[in-house]
Parts: structure tokens; C-alpha cells; sequence
């Protein structure tokens, strides 16, 4: 009899443990936190996000670019953004008639504040469901043949990267840094995308936030919510 009571009790407090460590897990789940960069090259901006979630969605790139840890995504005109010289010419083509675009991706070897130091960097974090609407945005802009299969041109302008052929036209009111709003604004960011044609509107956007308590840019993403959805 006593070795009976004492097998129920093992087993009620072994289900109150597994209760324990699946609310436990639950809590972790919800806590997730995304890491997600946006650089400032001085006119062009792009997003730098961990490499292993975007592969799972992409995985050319997964070949492509093997462990790195980040990747960073910018958007923009085919014919100015792969140009070895860039001529009046081709500027002048770029802003004022819609034409092609590609996707530039850079293998970035670790966080991308100390990988672009020479760069403004912001950081910001988001929720689950966030980052993966903003992972759907970047994946999105990607062109893909009859296969599904993204189209890799020319290599990247730096480091270790890579151009592919995007969808969308580029032109004046269609530039590299309204690429950048638009994602921001499928993250659920409250971003009006209709101006948001130059670097400085990108960063600013993100300073002004920063400074009525929407985003926590100082924060690691393991201390909590960067940016609240409202």
C-alpha cells in the first residue's frame, strides 16, 4: 500500500514538473526576440537580419553564403547599383525612368555595428510574427523564374556578396530607402512610406521613435520589447 502512495505521488509531482517546464517553454517562446539592423550608407539604406531565418525561406542563399551570420538586404536601381562608374548618365536614367532592380546581399561576419563601424547602424527588435512579415517583405522582393528559383547576377560591391533580380521598378519615387520604409511598415511599424525616399528620413524616423518611446534602440533584444505595435 505504501509503495502504491508513493508511486502516485512520483507521479503527480512528475506531471506537475512537465507542467512547470512547459509553461516555462511557453514563456520563452512568447519572450522571443528578433534582432534586426538597418545601416545608413549615407544615401542608400538596407536591413541586416540573422542569416539562418532567411535561408529557411531563401535557400540559394544558404549555398550561396554558407555560416555567415547576418546578411544584409538593400534594394535598388539594376544599371546604378552595379555600376563600376557611375556617370550622369546613369544617374539621371535611375531617377527619372522606372527601371529594373536587383537585391545587393552581403555575408556579414557578425553584428553589424561592429561590421559597419564606419556606418550610422540602428537596432531594433521585433516580435515573432514581425520579423516574419519582414522576412516575407524581403523574400518577396526577390524575383524568381517559372522554378522558383531567385536569379544570381553580378557580384556584390563589397565584402562577400551578391547581386540577384528583384521585382519592382526603381525611380525617383520608387528609391532604395522607400524599399527600406516599406519593410519597416510590414514589420507593423506606424511609417508613412510616401516620403521616405532618402537615407536621412529612414534614421530620422527611426531617432523620433526612439524618442517618444516606440523604440528602445539601446536594449539588447534579450531584455524585452524594442518596438510595440499599437
Amino acid at each position: 500500500m505504501k509503495n502504491h502512495s508513493l508511486l502516485i505521488a512520483l507521479l503527480i509531482a512528475a506531471n506537475m514538473v512537465i507542467g512547470l517546464i512547459k509553461c516555462f517553454a511557453a514563456e520563452i517562446d512568447k519572450s522571443a526576440r528578433n534582432e534586426v539592423y538597418v545601416v545608413n550608407h549615407g544615401w542608400h539604406t538596407g536591413f541586416v537580419v540573422p542569416a539562418s531565418d532567411i535561408q529557411q525561406v531563401i535557400p540559394e542563399l544558404k549555398n550561396r553564403f554558407g555560416n555567415a551570420p547576418y546578411i544584409e538586404f538593400g534594394w535598388g536601381d539594376n544599371e546604378f547599383y552595379q555600376a563600376e562608374e557611375i556617370t550622369s548618365g546613369v544617374t539621371l536614367k535611375a531617377i527619372f525612368l522606372p527601371t529594373d532592380s536587383v537585391v545587393h546581399a552581403v555575408a556579414v561576419t557578425r553584428k553589424a555595428d561592429k561590421y559597419f563601424k564606419h556606418s550610422e547602424v540602428e537596432k531594433f527588435c521585433l516580435e515573432d510574427s514581425e520579423f516574419i512579415s519582414l522576412v516575407d517583405f524581403i523574400s518577396n522582393s526577390f524575383y524568381r523564374d517559372e522554378s522558383g528559383n531567385i536569379l544570381k547576377l553580378n557580384n556584390g560591391i563589397y565584402g562577400d556578396s551578391q547581386f540577384y533580380k528583384a521585382k519592382g521598378d526603381f525611380h525617383i519615387f520608387n528609391t532604395c530607402n522607400k524599399w527600406t520604409a516599406k519593410g519597416l511598415e510590414s514589420a507593423g511599424m506606424n511609417i508613412s512610406t510616401t516620403f521616405k525616399l532618402t537615407a536621412g528620413s529612414i534614421m530620422n524616423y527611426l531617432s523620433r521613435e526612439e524618442s517618444t518611446g516606440r523604440i528602445d534602440l539601446n536594449r539588447s533584444c534579450e531584455k524585452g520589447i524594442l518596438f510595440k505595435t499599437q
